[in-house]
């Protein structure tokens, strides 16, 4: 699949830098990017959304007391 991009003049000239200087291309290094960073994009706007919810009253929450009783962790 091919996506594209924009990037900001600065960015471009550092992954030009980057790929000469290495003698990788810039699609490995954008690659590189997407995948290492999709992980943490996820985490974070998943995570804002679930606080979001909570925040609304539409998330359900339980207390540490709940959750180590319905464990069997309090016995």
């Amino acid at each position: 699949m091919t996506t594209s991009i924009r990037l900001a003049p600065e960015a471009d000239q550092r992954l030009d830098f980057l790929a000469s200087r290495t003698g990788r291309t810039k699609a490995f290094y954008l690659r590189e990017l997407v995948e290492r960073g999709l992980e943490d994009l996820e985490d974070y706007y998943l995570a804002a959304d679930v606080l979001e919810r909570l925040r609304k009253g539409q998330e359900k929450t339980h207390s540490a007391a709940d959750v180590r009783a319905a464990l069997g962790l309090d016995d």
